[in-house]
C-alpha cells in the first residue's frame, strides 16, 4: 500500500492564508473556552459533513438508513441548497465530506457537488458502500475532484461481509474498488486517495489481517480500522469484538458494558465542524443521526447566523458544564481525543 505523504501534500495544496488564519482563530477560541468555561467561538467551521441523501440500497443493523428508522424527514441534497452553502463557506472551508447517512452515490447529483467544491479548491471526501462505482461512474469520480474516497469493506469473504453489510456484496465492493483504481491510473491522477475502512465487529475481527492484504493486492492507498457504535450496548451485543483494543465499551464486573469515555466537559467537535443534513438543518456532530439537535435552519437564514446563533452558544456552554446531560454525548468516544 502506499503511504499518505501524497494525500497530505494534496490537502496542503489546497491551503490559503485566509483558511490558516480561520484556523488559528477556532483553535484559539476552544483553548480560551476550555480555561474559561465560557462558550467563545471566532471563526468559521474548518470542517463540514453534508448529507447527500439518506437512502441506503443496504439494510446494515447498527444504522438509521439501513433500519430505515428515521423520525426526521427522508430526501436528497438539492444542488442549489448545496451550492448556496458553499458559496458561503468557501473562502474559510478546510475539509467537506459528502456523508452523514445513507449512500452517496445514490444522488444523482452527487459527482456535479463534489465538482462545484473541487472547484473552490476545498479538500473534498466521501464515504461509500461501493456498490455504485460502475466504469463510467468511477471515472466521472476521478474527473471530478474527489481528494478522498472511502470504502466501508467489512468483511473479506461473502458470508463475512454480508453479516453486517446486510444485502450486500463484496464481489460488487471489489470490482468498483478496482474501477477507481483503473482509472486513476489512465487518467494519470493522484486523487482520489482510496481507503478501505473496516468497521471491526465480532463476526469480521478474525479477518483484520486479511484486508490489510487484499488492500495491498488490489494497490488501495490505506486501510483504516473503525470501532462500532452498538446503541444497546448495556447488556452487551453479538456484535462487540473480543479484542477489547477494537471495543468502544467495556465489561463491568457486573457483567454489564459501559462506554470508553469519561465524558470530560470539552469537546473539539462542536467548535471546528457541523453537519448539514439533506434538507438543509445543521446539527451538532454526526452522532445526532436523527437530528434531534437542530441548531438552525439553512432554508430560512445563512450559516453565520446559526453558527454564531443563541441556540449554538447554548449548546457548547451545555457541554462545558454537563456533557454528560447531552444524550447523544452518552455513546461518544470521539471529540476530546487530540486535547484530552
Amino acid at each position: 500500500m502506499m503511504g499518505g505523504w501524497t494525500d497530505r501534500l494534496n490537502f496542503a495544496s489546497k491551503t490559503t492564508g485566509k483558511r490558516v488564519l480561520n484556523t488559528a482563530r477556532i483553535v484559539s477560541s476552544f483553548q480560551l473556552s476550555r480555561l474559561t468555561k465560557r462558550a467563545n467561538i471566532q471563526g468559521m467551521p474548518i470542517s463540514i459533513s453534508i448529507e447527500p441523501t439518506t437512502s441506503c440500497n443496504l439494510r446494515c443493523p447498527e444504522c438509521p438508513s439501513g433500519l430505515r428508522s428515521f423520525t426526521r424527514p427522508i430526501g436528497m441534497l438539492q444542488r442549489d441548497m448545496f451550492r448556496n452553502v458553499i458559496d458561503q463557506l468557501a473562502p474559510s472551508l478546510s475539509y467537506l465530506t459528502f456523508y452523514f447517512q445513507g449512500e452517496p452515490y445514490l444522488n444523482p447529483q452527487f459527482l456535479e457537488m463534489v465538482d462545484y467544491a473541487s472547484a473552490r479548491g476545498i479538500y473534498t471526501a466521501t464515504s461509500t458502500n461501493a456498490h455504485y462505482l460502475r466504469d463510467d461512474v468511477a471515472r466521472k469520480t476521478v474527473e471530478s475532484g474527489l481528494d478522498r474516497l472511502i470504502i466501508s469493506i467489512d468483511g473479506t469473504t461473502q458470508e463475512t461481509y454480508q453479516s453486517y453489510r446486510v444485502g450486500g456484496h463484496l464481489d460488487k465492493v471489489i470490482d468498483g474498488t478496482q474501477n477507481i483504481l483503473a482509472w486513476k491510473k489512465k487518467l494519470r491522477s493522484r486523487t482520489p486517495h482510496v481507503v478501505f475502512q473496516f468497521l471491526v465487529v465480532k463476526p469480521n475481527e478474525h479477518q483484520i489481517p486479511e484486508v490489510y492484504a487484499l488492500a495491498d493486492k488490489l494497490g488501495v492507498d490505506q486501510v483504516v480500522l473503525k470501532t462500532a457504535q452498538i446503541y444497546d450496548y448495556e447488556q452487551g451485543s453479538d456484535l462487540i469484538p473480543e479484542q477489547d483494543k477494537y471495543s468502544r465499551y467495556y465489561r463491568k464486573a457486573d457483567g454489564t458494558y459501559g462506554i470508553k469515555n469519561g465524558l470530560i466537559n470539552q469537546c473539539w467537535k462542536m467548535w471546528h465542524s457541523c453537519v448539514i443534513t439533506w434538507d438543509g438543518k445543521v446539527v451538532p456532530c454526526c452522532f445526532d443521526k436523527d437530528a434531534h439537535y437542530v441548531l438552525g435552519d439553512l432554508q430560512k437564514g445563512d450559516f453565520a447566523d446559526v453558527w454564531y446563533g443563541d441556540r449554538y452558544r447554548d449548546f457548547r456552554q451545555t457541554l462545558l458544564q454537563s456533557r454528560s446531560s447531552i444524550e447523544m454525548c452518552k455513546n461518544c468516544t470521539e471529540g476530546t481525543k487530540v486535547w484530552a
